[in-house]
């Protein structure tokens, strides 16, 4: 049974089982792009007269279901083929029997490496391929998703294409967010990994926006504070990150600086947050927010709402401001005075 050889290139040299694969099967299948990347790799010469070039992955899929009865193939593939890939296809289509895989390591991987930063937290996406999720290779996300997963996740590793790009990412993000919120939020964009002209790019959402950039790229979304940590492996839960997405919601009230006994208690908060059935985006009043516990429980909450904690008390207003600085809350606004005047030019609820 003639198989089909899935062979990872763009970072690595082949290893020893991808090279005889390559150098012993009468087709290899590129594409244009990774026909010029395995220029540059020391098979080239000895098989070049027996690649294809086929850039539609539906023809391909049609070339192959043709002439594997008769020859082995082998399918140059960019990075990991099982990642975000093609590999996904041809299991669907011939079967994991009929598949082998010799994958290189992933942009995404790289990418991470490039910016050193930890990526075993990160969520991955992908938006190659179209503007709508059925386009996408059937991944299910399109920009306007991020937002939401940017509440649930520190870091967002996106694979990008020409219409997906990451200014319209970034301008995606402009749009669901408060302006507050964005300087929690930093961008870096990965542009043509392993290639000569590689450049790696870092700036706020705002700035990423108006830029342009080369393809391919991946763009790696991250909060503030949710960099690479050392953790303390005998306390585990002194790791922590800006909106940990694993409780976004209940605070204790020894997690909330304020004078003593002076806090809306925790049971309290609940019922009034459950009641208050806060918006995902808006605007919020705490009017007499006092240590700011209502205020930093909407915040964490619903991170696109603009949360604005109003209070006379300058020792209360302290709490506020160490709580919102301590949660990393930047839609929490303080308004120093005394309602209604204190109210009076901010935007209505």
């Amino acid at each position: 049974m003639n198989k089909i050889y899935l062979a990872g290139i763009g970072f690595r040299p082949l290893d020893n089982g991808a090279k005889k694969v390559v150098l012993n099967s009468r087709i290899i299948l590129a594409s244009n792009r990774l026909f010029e990347v395995f220029k540059g790799y020391d098979e080239f010469e000895k098989v070049r007269d027996r690649i294809v070039v086929i850039n539609n992955i539906n023809e391909m899929v049609g070339f192959i279901s043709s002439n594997l009865p008769s020859r082995t193939i082998t399918l140059l593939a960019s990075g990991d083929p099982l990642f975000f890939g093609i590999g996904r296809k041809l299991i669907a289509e011939f079967g994991k029997d009929r598949v082998e895989i010799f994958p290189d390591l992933s942009s995404i991987q790289v990418a991470f490496s490039r910016i050193k930063e930890l990526w075993d937290d990160a969520l991955f996406i992908s938006l190659h391929g179209g503007a709508t999720a059925a386009k996408s290779r059937g991944m299910g996300a399109v920009i306007e998703d991020i937002p939401e997963l940017l509440e649930k996740h520190p870091k967002i590793a996106i694979l990008t294409d020409k219409e997906n790009n990451p200014a319209a990412i970034a301008r995606g993000v402009l749009d669901a967010f408060p302006i507050a919120h964005l300087v929690s939020l930093s961008m870096h964009v990965c542009e043509r990994l392993g290639y000569p002209d590689e450049k790696i790019t870092e700036g706020t959402v705002e700035d990423i926006a108006e830029m342009s950039f080369s393809a391919p790229n991946v763009v790696i979304i991250q909060r503030a504070g949710c960099g690479t940590q050392i953790i303390d492996t005998h306390h585990p839960e002194s790791e922590t990150c800006a909106f940990d997405s694993d409780s976004p919601f209940g605070l204790r009230d020894d997690e909330i600086q304020h004078e003593k006994g002076m806090i809306t208690k925790d049971e309290i908060r609940a019922v009034t947050i459950h009641k208050l059935r806060l918006p995902q985006k808006g605007i919020f009043w705490d009017i007499g927010a006092g240590s700011g516990a209502i205020s930093i429980e909407a915040a964490r909450l619903s991170p696109r709402l603009s949360v604005f904690a109003i209070e006379r008390d300058e020792a209360q207003i302290a709490h506020i401001r160490e709580n919102s600085t301590r949660f990393n809350l930047p839609n929490v606004e303080i308004i120093q005075g005394e309602a209604p005047e204190a109210v009076k030019g901010l935007p209505p609820p």
